[in-house]
């Protein structure tokens, strides 16, 4: 059987050369993600569906059956034009991040702690200026925004299984 050590540091390995790579192509990685996205949104809007059979109320049937429908048009809609999906995944990414940065101000000026409110500010700064160069520079961002996020999210992920994989490989010894 093998450790988890191995396995955390075989799958950090992984995951921080596929962050890699995808840095090195961001209009791929792009690509990969919009793809990605189009399927899971596909596979999401027919588990929706599905649960319509499982459910007695109707009020909850409706709701999967129009939150279903939905879902499901949009991974098709992501599926069949992905060049037109990356530019609609960039909008929807931009904005999530302002929102975010403004949740994130909001917040902070309601908890009490003073480094924990800097922190707050300090990153809901960085969001919105993040979500406002892409908006800024957008349609041209749109190639290369999701591979670029795709790049960090896993070269982050890797360093971090990679950590915890010697950590764990020191403790089992």
């Amino acid at each position: 059987m093998m450790k988890s050590s191995v396995l955390m540091l075989a799958i950090g390995a992984l995951s921080l050369l596929g962050g890699i790579f995808a840095l090195l192509n961001p209009l791929a990685a792009t690509l990969t993600v919009e793809v990605l996205t189009g399927y899971l949104f596909l596979v999401v809007g027919v588990l929706m569906l599905l649960s319509i059979f499982t459910d007695d109320n109707w009020g909850s049937r409706l709701f999967s059956l129009v939150l279903g429908c939905a879902i499901l048009l949009i991974g098709v809609n992501l599926i069949s034009n992905p060049l037109l999906g990356v530019l609609q995944l960039t909008v929807v990414v931009a904005c999530l991040m302002i929102f975010i940065g403004v949740v994130r101000i909001v917040f902070a000026f309601r908890i009490p702690t003073a480094k924990f409110k800097i922190i707050l500010i300090f990153t809901g700064i960085v969001s919105l200026v993040l979500g406002g160069m892409i908006l800024k520079s957008f349609p041209f961002s749109a190639a290369v925004v999701l591979g670029v996020l795709l790049a960090i999210e896993l070269t982050s992920t890797g360093v971090s299984l990679i950590g915890l994989g010697i950590a764990a490989r020191d403790r089992e010894s």
